[in-house]
């Protein structure tokens, strides 16, 4: 692959000394081939983690700020639906809790599709919105948090016992989007598993079996994930960069008033195109992550 760029370097090199325009132009032309190739060795490589090829589970939940944060919360989960879409993975909603007055309390979707892990897992966090806000009177400026959480489906030859004195199992009628109802029956299911306060709820499938198994099914998935940061916060202890995934920690910031701007805490990524992002354009912010990338005046271009 260095080789093919060394040859259409060196190739340009002689036509300019040759005065030879055709033959430049010609080279130029094979470069946007190579590059291609090297951002997918690169792709590659930032995908290589374990399960980073794997569907994954999202859970999206409001923090502080009221009905700003759950309508905040709303604005995100249609933010991430657009963005696997858009790379044509399928997208389910396992649970919605809807706010009092508006927006989400908290979703879990289940996005099928590959490499959905290895790109969502950039998103775990915490997510700041600073706007005008649409529920006060007075028309005044307010912060709303919400959290995002990405882990994997895990394949079924990885085996996770958990003893079943260790979740309590509640049930209860199922509710959509806007608390219409979806049946008359108790076939939503809550899992807790005890020892680690895990809680999963399932109300998509039709039958309290079906959301049960599915609801298992998660819950091993979060448990192996949980078991997977745990381990790797202790290899990473010593070093001060690291930042543990919690409620605490912001992101990426999207300023909505008095100016628009969205930056990413991390990386330093930034756009003032503010509705592309929240439309679900994130692969400039998600590649500068798994990349690595710390450039504070990086910006994506408009």
């Amino acid at each position: 692959m260095l080789r093919g760029v060394d040859d259409a370097a060196t190739l340009v090199e002689l036509a300019r000394e040759m005065n030879d325009p055709a033959s430049e132009r010609e080279a130029e032309a094979s470069l946007p081939g190579v590059t291609a190739e090297l951002e997918k060795l690169e792709l590659a490589r930032m995908l290589a983690g374990p399960n980073d090829r794997n569907h994954c589970y999202m859970d999206i939940n409001a923090g502080a700020g009221g009905t700003d944060a759950m309508d905040w919360a709303s604005m995100l989960l249609r933010m991430y639906t657009r963005y696997a879409e858009a790379r044509g993975w399928k997208v389910e909603l396992n649970d919605f809790v809807a706010g009092e007055e508006a927006g989400v309390k908290n979703a879990s979707l289940y996005i099928q599709g590959e490499n959905a892990y290895g790109y969502l897992k950039a998103e775990t966090g915490v997510h700041r919105l600073v706007r005008i806000s649409p529920f006060d009177a007075n028309a005044r400026r307010q912060t709303a948090f919400a959290s995002v959480d990405v882990y994997p489906e895990i394949d079924d030859d990885i085996k996770i016992d958990i003893p079943e004195k260790d979740v309590r199992t509640d049930v209860y009628r199922a509710s959509g989007a806007g608390g219409q109802k979806v049946n008359k029956t108790s076939s939503a299911v809550r899992l807790t598993h005890i020892p680690t306060g895990i809680t999963v709820a399932m109300q998509n499938e039709r039958s309290q079996h079906a959301n049960r198994d599915m609801a298992w099914k998660i819950l091993r998935s979060r448990l192996y994930d949980a078991e997977v940061k745990r381990r790797d916060a202790e290899r990473d202890a010593n070093e001060a960069s690291k930042k543990d995934i919690s409620f605490g920690s912001q992101i990426r910031s999207y300023v909505l008033a008095p100016y628009r701007l969205v930056k990413d805490l991390r990386t330093g990524v930034e756009t003032g195109n503010v509705d592309a992002v929240l439309d679900g354009s994130l692969d400039s912010f998600i590649t500068a992550m798994l990349m690595g990338v710390k450039n504070p005046n990086r910006a994506i271009p408009e």
